[in-house]
């Protein structure tokens, strides 16, 4: 009888434990490349950070140069600025402040990352700038009172800050409003990896002919296939807007179609969507 009660019992604490486990909150990482890692934090210093991953008892080590910010399963978060002891070698930023001018919008340079390669383009970081710039000037009227800053003073106010695609994200926002003199940012990321595929189309032609009697028909058959080699662009579409140094709109998005230029389609349906934009 006591043995019953004794199984009973260890069974009843193992159901608890597990539940507890189970339901046990987890802190949050949020990388600069937008990435979420969910773990448990051991330790933390101002190099590192270390963190173990749920259902795991070995450590990961991680450079707070790569964390944005740490949501802490107290509910407490912690934000990460790039100083002059963790920035990147290279990188030297100067905060000179602009004059401020209120409700003024504008369009940071929009990295745009090769994922699977962690690789960059510069061509296509101001060309998707560039493109959101001009989505922002037809819809000028849908975003009233707001004024969009002009493309080549944020670039170049940026420029002398030594800011481009390759840092932006490891700028505070609060440094680039500073910077740029305005009280509204749009901080948008394209990221993609690519995938290949191929097709095969059949084309089939043919020829009869019939005999003097109509009764003994010959027929030559000729069938044509051509192969073809695709290239499928998977895209996730960050898109990132902030007020007076506070995130108020931040959402991301893939593109119904994997085509080259579907990433557009994504930040056209994301601005429309977003607390600026009023339909008329």
């Amino acid at each position: 009888m006591k043995s019953k009660q004794i199984i009973t019992a260890i069974l009843m604490f193992i159901t608890v434990f597990s539940f507890a486990q189970g339901g046990k909150k987890l802190d949050k990482i949020i990388k600069r490349d937008y990435q979420i890692i969910e773990c448990t934090i051991a330790k933390m210093s101002d190099k590192t950070v270390e963190y173990s991953l749920p259902g795991e008892t070995m450590q990961i080590s991680l450079d707070v140069s790569q964390i944005a910010r740490i949501d802490f399963a107290s509910g407490r978060s912690q934000t990460f600025d790039v100083s002059e002891n963790n920035a990147p070698s290279g990188n030297s930023v100067q905060v000179t402040s602009s004059e401020m001018k209120p409700n003024t919008i504008a369009v940071l340079p929009v990295p745009y990352v090769n994922s699977g390669t962690m690789e960059e383009s510069g061509e296509m970081a101001k060309f998707a700038q560039n493109d959101l710039y001009n989505k922002l000037l037809d819809k000028s009227a849908n975003l009233f009172p707001l004024t969009v800053q002009d493309l080549r003073v944020t670039n170049s106010l940026l420029h002398k800050a030594g800011i481009d695609y390759k840092n932006i994200d490891e700028t505070p926002i609060e440094d680039l409003q500073k910077i740029l003199g305005v009280d509204n940012i749009i901080a948008a990321k394209v990221s993609f990896t690519l995938t290949e595929g191929s097709t095969a189309s059949t084309y089939s032609s043919g020829s009869a002919k019939v005999s003097d009697n109509n009764k003994k028909v010959k027929t030559s058959d000729v069938s044509t296939t051509n192969a073809s080699n695709l290239t499928y662009y998977n895209y996730m579409v960050y898109f990132d807007m902030y007020k007076n140094g506070t995130k108020i709109y931040s959402q991301s998005r893939k593109p119904f179609l994997n085509i080259k230029d579907s990433w557009m389609d994504s930040i056209t349906y994301l601005l429309k969507r977003s607390p600026i934009y009023v339909k008329k």
